[in-house]
């Protein structure tokens, strides 16, 4: 299917790490604007099936698939259940965009930080989007899209956070590398780059610490922490035919942190 060909379809989305945050905001801006949900999970079922009710309750197709980003092992698996379900929900073999959203933090100085936590961040946040990209591959479309989230942090740098980064900063070279290679199948690439959003990310100390939330406002050009709807709309609108040409760009929304 090519990019002409595309629009005929109400085009599905794969959003990893859709139960709640801002996967959950990105599914509904989809929903909303016309766009058929998977989302991925990996404990939170409950919070998962919500999300899809939610979706069908805006008129659009929707499940939910249980996913851990971080086992390699179990793409394969993966890949084969997401086959049936878009056969069994669609009648359709192929899904159109993804959006490698699913993630989790280490807050840690650089000199106290383990390798037991790098590795962990390396399995979710690099190898994993790396392999589960691949594996997805021949399950997508020509003429998709590919969002990977990154972070403002690749951008400016905030004390126990260099191994979070340092995964964000590779995303963002490994996009314009997928960009490139994709090209030829008309498959766009792009990073979002949220700054400091109100989620219980990182244990929720963004949004619960009001110290960290009133020195990040400060230091931010809106006044203000994001909230999960701030970034949302923004995925939903890199998936629109209006924004077909923007291709292996870093998009940040942070409301202007640290300018």
């Amino acid at each position: 299917m090519t990019a002409s060909t595309l629009t005929s379809f109400t085009p599905i989305v794969l959003i990893t790490g859709g139960s709640r945050g801002l996967g959950r905001s990105a599914a509904l801006a989809a929903a909303k604007s016309g766009i058929d949900v998977v989302l991925t999970y990996r404990q939170q079922a409950t919070e998962a099936q919500a999300v899809v009710a939610e979706i069908e309750a805006l008129g659009q197709r929707a499940v939910a698939l249980p996913l851990d980003v971080g086992d390699v092992a179990s793409f394969g698996a993966f890949a084969s259940q997401l086959a049936q379900a878009l056969q069994s929900g669609w009648q359709r073999e192929r899904f159109d965009f993804l959006v490698n959203n699913a993630g989790m933090g280490v807050h840690a100085p650089f000199a106290e930080t383990t390798e037991a936590q790098f590795d962990a961040l390396v399995n979710v946040h690099l190898k994993g989007v790396f392999f589960l990209t691949q594996r997805l591959l021949p399950l997508m479309n020509d003429g998709g899209r590919i969002l990977n989230l990154s972070s403002g942090l690749a951008r400016f740098a905030l004390p126990g956070y260099a191994a979070y980064a340092a995964m964000k900063g590779s995303i963002e070279v490994l996009s314009r590398y997928l960009a490139k290679e994709l090209g030829p199948r008309g498959i766009a690439v792009n990073v979002v780059a949220p700054g400091a959003i109100e989620t219980d990310f990182g244990g929720g100390a963004v949004r619960d610490n009001a110290e960290l939330n009133a020195f990040i406002a400060g230091q931010t050009a809106l006044g203000r922490v994001g909230v999960a709807e701030d970034i949302g709309p923004l995925v939903a609108a890199l998936l629109q035919p209006a924004t077909r040409w923007v291709n292996a760009q870093r998009i940040e929304a942070s409301g202007g942190m640290f300018l």
